[in-house]
């Protein structure tokens, strides 16, 4: 026999708990399916897991450089497996709290399994075939497969695999230099492992303006790790304990040795086996589930959020999406995707608050375009905190005096940016925040300053690293 409910959310990862919890509250009979951990990735192989390690090699890094601030520690050692110890404990807590929050919510029924849709109305759990009027897809993505020659037979590890490493890597390479492969780099270069980073491009995060890539470059290499650009035609080789990346366009050719590799080349989405051709979903040509400005696909009563649907890649995209469904469905309130301010952060040390656009994508769309560039050597935060590598660029449209966009490479930038994203969301000149008194000492301070020091675009200079 079949089973009715009024709606079917198919995953529990950030956005799908949420919603569910919301229908059930609504007075629908829904239910919550996940084939395997409660909390998705951010819970258990993303966000939580990662910066739990980022602290870690945080403490032992600034344990190296305790005499600088006038402290003795002696010899800094890291126990990988107490670093998996307590990066696991932390993460299985947050899980247990989304299995217990789950289990409490009024009218959802969680089923355990793998879902695939029969028909457009229809889903099947094993022996279970379970029916709505709505779908709420939330099956989030993993980590891609590259067609390297050798793939096949060369041992790797990817973002997963690399987080349960209860021994150090005595050589660690990694095939990737965007967020992904930066932040696990400098993380175990600060383990203690030999780390070098291979990247296609001829710069690190291609994506952002070229003084951000090249001061996160700096960051990098003052830790000792070896970067290679421009690695086009990669191969790999080898076998466990001694693997070599081969880059066989790179001018001049190069060959990488190490003892472990990870490969960090990008995300795909988990829709390959959920059965979308038979219930009519479309998908583009990387498997992203295509939806509107509301997460709508082209299937009446069927919806797609967070990474699935190729609308954002992180944790935050995709619990605005269950907002955004939420309030289209539930609320009758029109919220929209493009309403959303692209906003995230690369979780180095230190770390790179972005949000909005880049000088040159600003240039490109035509603006009149105004920069204000402050290096953190002239935040006094920074300085007595002995953390001044980075600076922070903001961008002004200076036809309507609105920001348009800013970078914060440097101590607590990732939290400092937010005052400027919250005057973009609210739509207020930049001189809301040039008159604004902030606190002192505090990084945040000196973004006044930097908006008051505004020049044209083509008249700036890159700070110095």
């Amino acid at each position: 026999m079949n089973t009715r409910f009024d709606a079917i959310v198919v995953g529990a990862g950030q956005a799908g708990p949420s919603l569910a919890q919301r229908l059930g509250a609504s007075g629908r009979k829904v239910a919550l399916i996940e084939r395997k951990l409660m909390g998705g990735t951010c819970v258990n192989t993303g966000c939580i897991p990662t910066k739990a390690m980022v602290a870690s090699a945080y403490v032992a890094h600034t344990g190296r450089r305790a005499a600088e601030y006038g402290v003795g520690t002696g010899d800094i050692t890291v126990a990988m497996e107490r670093v998996w110890e307590r990066t696991r404990g932390i993460s299985d807590r947050s899980r247990s709290n989304v299995e217990n929050w789950v289990a409490g919510m009024a009218n959802v029924t969680l089923i355990r399994g793998h879902a695939q849709f029969e028909s457009p109305r229809t889903l099947r759990v094993g022996d279970q075939l379970l029916e709505a009027d709505q779908f709420f897809l939330n099956v989030g993505g993993r980590a891609v497969e590259p067609d390297f020659p050798g793939v096949k037979t060369v041992p790797y590890l990817t973002n997963v695999g690399v987080m349960d490493l209860k021994e150090l890597p005595r050589h660690l390479v990694i095939v990737g230099g965007s967020y992904i492969g930066l932040e696990f780099g400098q993380m175990f270069r600060r383990f203690g492992s030999k780390v070098t980073i291979v990247e296609r491009s001829e710069r690190l995060l291609p994506r952002e303006d070229p003084e951000v890539s090249a001061a996160v470059l700096d960051i990098l290499q003052r830790e000792g790790i070896e970067l290679h650009l421009g690695a086009e035609c990669i191969e790999l080789q080898g076998s466990a304990g001694a693997i070599c990346v081969i880059a066989e366009c790179a001018e001049p050719r190069m060959a990488v040795h190490g003892t472990d590799l990870l490969l960090a080349v990008g995300r795909r989405p988990n829709t390959d086996d959920l059965g979308l051709d038979r219930a009519g979903v479309e998908r583009d040509d990387h498997g992203y589930i295509v939806v509107d400005d509301q997460c709508r696909t082209n299937v009446d009563g069927i919806w797609a959020m967070g990474d699935c649907n190729g609308r954002g890649a992180f944790t935050h995209t995709s619990y605005n999406d269950y907002e955004i469904v939420a309030a289209n469905v539930l609320d009758n309130e029109l919220r929209r995707i493009t309403d959303r301010i692209p906003a995230y952060a690369l979780y180095i040390d230190p770390p790179l608050g972005r949000i909005g656009l880049t000088e040159t994508e600003a240039l490109q769309r035509g603006y009149d375009v105004q920069v204000g560039v402050r290096p953190m050597t002239r935040v006094g935060r920074a300085v007595e905190r002995g953390e001044t590598l980075g600076f922070m660029k903001v961008i002004v449209d200076a036809q309507s005096e609105r920001l348009l966009g800013a970078a914060i490479l440097g101590a607590s930038g990732d939290e400092a940016i937010h005052c400027l994203l919250d005057t973009m969301y609210a739509d207020a000149p930049y001189r809301t925040v040039t008159h604004a008194v902030h606190i002192h000492p505090t990084v945040a301070e000196l973004l006044p300053t930097t908006l008051q020091d505004l020049h044209p675009a083509n008249a700036k200079e890159a700070p110095a690293p």
